[in-house]
């Protein structure tokens, strides 16, 4: 909560927001353990997220899938944890993304 209200909202007055993750994929399958997080604007944060995460956000097609947001006025902050086919997932991926 305090991450969204301090950083959150300091990016939303220049209308940006960041996303961090980390992805590796599960031995012998073709499933991966995901898990990311990103603040800043509203309308901004969830397209922050990597790329294989998204539209996955609050969705129940995997294995395991838990998602988490909080909005306060213009900022939110999400956060995903995903273990499951993840189209276009590397084997092994770190990602950071500023909006």
């Amino acid at each position: 909560m305090l991450v969204v209200l301090t950083a959150g909202l300091l990016l939303s007055l220049f209308s940006a927001a960041i996303g961090i993750g980390v992805s590796v994929r599960i031995p012998l399958t073709q499933a991966n353990i995901t898990l990311a997080g990103s603040v800043g604007k509203k309308e901004k944060a969830p397209d922050a997220l990597p790329q294989y995460v998204h539209g996955k956000l609050g969705g129940n097609q995997n294995f395991v899938n838990g998602s988490q947001s909080l909005t306060i006025w213009v900022a939110e902050g999400t956060v995903i944890f995903v273990v499951g086919q993840q189209e276009g997932a590397p084997l092994v991926d770190l990602h950071l993304e500023a909006r």
